[in-house]
């Protein structure tokens, strides 16, 4: 759902979901900000091709939403995991992180790949993920879930937000993708549909392949935001709609009762 938060820079439009206890979560869409075209106006992607002049300038409006600065990604495309709470170096190379500290935000970049908030059902520990095909058929969220149960090994259950991405009618893919996909069996392959006239390409749904792989990793709930990134083009960037554009975020972090 779209709601908006109240920040000293005026309102923040961000998109959320189910409320869990223990745990805040949005993801931001691309207004409220100060960027300019291709990247108005909240572009928090620092590799995007932005000036970063504007970019400081969203994340600090951003932060204003935040109890403490996020941590930040260098997202590769991977299925590496990293320990928020623990030493890392800068900006890590990897596409998931997780935590059970209080107060300690976790950052997910996006426009169109999926972000992926992964919580135990009694606010304990989170784990944020970027999961597009590539990560996803590496198993990214699998991963994530491991380092979850390490962390939190006697957690109740654990529930899932799959966040705005490429929608199921949008993701026009080729035979790579579709082999990525074939050790999944075939409620797997019933997500990809052939596209009629055009030989070795077929439609996939990447929500629907993240919230399978969830489930066989153990997550007992699973949500979908619902909301395509390229068909909304008012609302989110879209690397696969517009090439040169701007990047929306997934935060997530725990907070005391």
């Amino acid at each position: 759902m779209f709601v908006s938060l109240d920040t000293p820079d005026g309102s923040l439009p961000v998109v959320t979901g189910p409320r869990w206890p223990g745990v805040r979560y949005f993801c931001t869409t691309r207004a409220g900000g100060v960027g300019v075209a291709p990247h108005d106006t909240l572009n928090l992607g620092l590799r995007a091709g932005d000036q970063p002049d504007a970019v400081a300038e969203n994340r600090r409006r951003l932060q204003a939403a935040l109890p403490r600065p996020p941590l930040w990604l260098r997202q590769v495309h991977g299925d590496r995991v990293v320990d928020a709470d623990g030493p890392l170096e800068d900006e890590p190379a990897a596409d998931a992180a997780v935590t059970m500290t209080p107060g300690r935000p976790l950052a997910i970049m996006a426009a169109d790949c999926l972000p992926v908030l992964i919580v135990d059902a009694d606010g304990r520990a989170l784990g944020a993920a970027h999961a597009g095909w590539r990560g996803l058929a590496a198993g990214v969220l699998e991963n994530t879930v491991a380092a979850l149960r390490r962390k939190c090994a006697d957690g109740a259950a654990w529930h899932a937000w799959i966040g705005p991405g490429i929608g199921p009618a949008m993701f026009e893919v080729g035979q790579d993708v579709l082999d990525a996909f074939a050790g999944d069996g075939p409620q797997a392959q019933a997500l990809f549909h052939a596209r009629p006239g055009q030989a070795g390409k077929w439609l996939a749904d990447l929500p629907g392949l993240a919230a399978l792989r969830l489930r066989r990793a153990g997550v007992a709930v699973v949500h979908r935001s619902g909301l395509c990134t390229v068909s909304d083009p008012g609302r989110f960037f879209s690397y696969r709609r517009d090439g040169q554009t701007g990047r929306m975020a997934l935060l997530a972090w725990l907070h005391a009762a």
